[in-house]
């Protein structure tokens, strides 16, 4: 199994999944972390290339005001999903409604976290006790 956690630095879970620069991929076998992986991100704020300063907030949101909707938002989500296609699960610390709601129609597991510590934010998803924020830490 492979675990994606969004981030900037390798070490802390980033607050937003748009604005991070990298994902922090973590190898499982047995329980366990067997290797880690620091990936660039190649979609997103930060990206360079065709995507870099894209944005995809405002302009498309939902009836509630949640940002990340329309076609322009989702064919971009399809875009990040893929980057992390050989994980089955994505860590952030917060995230638009609609790349959330993208990201799990992708098949992705994906918790919201209010964990500082990427390392530790795996360890508890892998004893059971990371809670998924969902509620408070989507717009």
């Amino acid at each position: 199994m492979k675990i994606a956690v969004v981030t900037n630095d390798g070490r802390t879970v980033s607050q937003h999944f748009g604005r991070s620069r990298y994902y922090q991929i973590y190898t499982i076998e047995d329980g366990k972390v067997v290797s880690t992986e620091l990936r660039e991100r190649g979609t997103g704020h930060f990206a360079g290339g065709a995507m870099a300063g894209a944005e995809i907030h405002g302009a498309h949101q939902d009836s509630r005001g949640r940002h990340g909707y329309g076609a322009d938002a989702m064919r971009k989500h399809v875009m990040m999903a893929a980057e992390i296609g050989d994980c089955q699960v994505l860590i952030a610390g917060g995230m638009g409604a609609g790349a959330y709601e993208s990201f799990k129609a992708a098949g992705l597991e994906v918790i919201l976290t209010d964990q500082t510590y990427a390392d530790d934010a795996v360890q508890s998803y892998l004893s059971g006790t990371l809670r998924n924020l969902y509620e408070e830490r989507t717009d």
